[in-house]
């Protein structure tokens, strides 16, 4: 049976998708929000060219800032990811994102054999920071056009929610972008299809294995004033709190893992009460 926590957790993720994805006259005509809003960024993986968007991904404004040919740095948005992570963490990842809403929606979906993970986890969690570092930042500050501008290389060749949130409603809406399709877009759509079936059996693939966001405010899980706290004199080490864990993580040894995502199932199955989760400020000196 679903638990309260868990149900709340779905409403806010299904709120904040709402919220992010507003522009109603944008998915009735297939055209993108270009207003004064579209400037700011929204915490989660949301595609800018996503018909309803009303903010601009921080993954994709990066890569616009680095290949842009005016501007190397966007303390903009660096800060905007820094200030978010350090105060939440991955629990932007668990509550705020859109495309984690789809994924977990689709582990939901029934199917004889569930998996936490996929064989070779222990390695290939490390993709998404090569991920990051390639796609995100080398490629696009290096690999120039005549104009000496970059390209968004994670958001053109591998990003399913801006492929699923984006370029499906914008084909489908717009016939004369339909002429336009070519090997790339077949390219996203397969790396979105392979995405989305692996979600009905694998929990949360793309953010364990491909999300640069995800790496970004996983680093700084550790230290977000938003944390995991385990009261060492409770917890009898039993291991319910990595089975009830689908990141399948070993919460007694490491509560604030970067592959947390902050959803709380930990804290419901420890049956000692071993496990605290709150905004930890430092303590000032007098």
């Amino acid at each position: 049976m679903k638990s309260k926590r868990q149900t709340i957790r779905l409403i806010i993720q299904a709120v904040t998708f709402a919220l992010t994805n507003g522009y109603i006259k944008g998915w009735l005509s297939g055209k993108i929000y270009k207003g004064k809003l579209k400037s700011i960024c929204v915490p989660g993986l949301n595609c800018y060219s996503c018909p309803g968007a009303l903010g601009s991904c921080p993954v994709g404004s990066l890569q616009a800032v680095l290949g842009s040919g005016r501007y190397k740095v966007s303390l903009y948005v660096l800060g905007f990811i820094g200030l978010f992570g350090v105060i939440f963490g991955r629990l932007i990842c668990g509550f705020a994102c859109p495309f984690g809403l789809v994924q977990d929606l689709l582990y939901k979906i029934p199917f004889p054999k569930k998996y936490k993970n996929i064989y070779g986890h222990k390695f290939l969690k490390y993709i998404r920071y090569i991920i990051l570092l390639v796609f995100v930042i080398v490629l696009p500050l290096t690999v120039l056009n005549i104009a000496g501008v970059g390209q968004p290389w994670f958001c053109e060749y591998i990003c399913p929610s801006g492929t699923f949130l984006g370029g499906i409603p914008l084909v489908l809406a717009n016939e004369s972008l339909r002429t336009t399709i070519g090997w790339r877009f077949w390219l996203k759509i397969s790396i979105l299809v392979t995405c989305l079936l692996s979600s009905i059996i694998v929990y949360r693939p793309f953010c364990k294995y491909v999300c640069p966001l995800g790496a970004m405010y996983g680093l700084l899980n550790p230290i977000s004033l938003y944390r995991l706290k385990i009261d060492e004199d409770k917890c009898v080490k039993c291991g319910a709190c990595q089975k009830a864990c689908d990141m399948d993580i070993k919460v007694w040894e490491k509560p604030n893992s970067t592959e947390c995502i902050r959803c709380g199932k930990c804290k419901e199955a420890c049956n000692e009460g071993a496990i605290k989760s709150s905004f930890i400020f430092p303590k000032q000196s007098k």
